[in-house]
């Protein structure tokens, strides 16, 4: 061995350690994409829509900014029809699909991170319908749902069997349009959403929710971000940035100017089919009054 291959040797033996050990760290160290696309569809405000200006706007734009944010990632964001984002997000159009509820139907076919926030399936009916959200009550009736929604699969799966009309709208001005028209008996949507497109608005003064929302292993308990099977990284990554929202409060100030804050339960102190059957007021004596009264201890000094 000659004087040049003996310092080659040595050096080599000096640098190995170390290169090994900043090679080891740096495998396991979380990589961040520079850019993280999603997959959107800005026509159902307020989660995501367009404003005069052509800007995009709404809750779900909010939320994927700011987990964007914490991951030091650009958002980018892509317009797909919901009804095949499924497709789109396999295909690599983008790399994951803001909103979508987890269901285990779903779940066949991509993967999700945890919930951003709940979520509420109610039917909707003109007043005095008097409709339930079942198959018994809705036998007969035309009933219009989303494309490509955990709610559409539910009604097909649950309804039509039992001689429910189930109709499948891409747009939901179509399908208020078609609802307002009289070609509809009811509607089966998230509640924050037809709220929005129908019973916030003049011509929905007409209509109400009917009966209780809906609860379904088929409809899902909430809102969260879709991604392609075994995307473990992208999944990982918007998990710790949404747990960093909540940590900071960003999440709860975020949706709480989109969602109305859950109503506060009230203590009972009969049981709702055991109220008084008889009560006085203004010194009058009521029958099936069929109410309940908190009284509060006043103290005069």
């Amino acid at each position: 061995m000659n004087l040049d291959e003996g310092f080659l040797m040595r050096l080599l033996k000096f640098f190995s350690a170390p290169l090994i050990v900043l090679l080891a760290a740096g495998c396991t160290t979380a990589v961040v994409d520079p850019q993280i696309r999603f997959g959107v569809e800005p026509l159902v405000p307020p989660f995501e829509f367009r404003n005069e200006n052509g800007e995009l706007q709404g809750l779900n734009i909010e939320l994927g900014n700011a987990l964007c944010a914490e991951l030091k990632s650009r958002c980018v964001w892509v317009e797909q029809d919901y009804a095949t984002n499924i497709d789109a997000l396999e295909g690599g159009r983008f790399d994951a699909i803001m909103p979508m509820t987890a269901t285990s139907l779903r779940r066949e076919r991509v993967d999700f991170t945890e919930n951003l926030y709940p979520l509420s399936s109610r039917l909707v009916a003109p007043k005095g319908a008097n409709l339930q959200p079942d198959a018994q009550s809705l036998r007969g009736k035309r009933v219009g749902v989303l494309a490509g929604t955990s709610r559409e699969a539910f009604a097909k799966a649950r309804w039509a069997q039992a001689g429910v009309t189930v109709r499948s709208f891409n747009l939901n001005d179509q399908l208020v349009a078609s609802l307002l028209a009289g070609e509809l008996d009811a509607t089966l949507q998230d509640s924050i959403e037809i709220t929005y497109a129908l019973l916030s608005k003049p011509q929905g003064q007409g209509f109400d929710f009917a009966g209780p929302a809906i609860s379904d292993p088929m409809l899902g308990s909430g809102v969260a971000m879709a991604v392609r099977k075994n995307d473990t990284r992208l999944r990982n990554n918007l998990n710790a940035a949404l747990e960093r929202l909540k940590q900071n409060g960003q999440l709860q100030a975020i949706t709480q100017r989109y969602l109305p804050t859950p109503a506060l339960e009230v203590p009972r102190y009969f049981p709702a089919d055991r109220l008084p059957a008889r009560t006085t007021f203004a010194g009058k004596l009521v029958l099936d009054a069929g109410v309940e009264v908190e009284c509060l201890a006043v103290t005069t000094l």
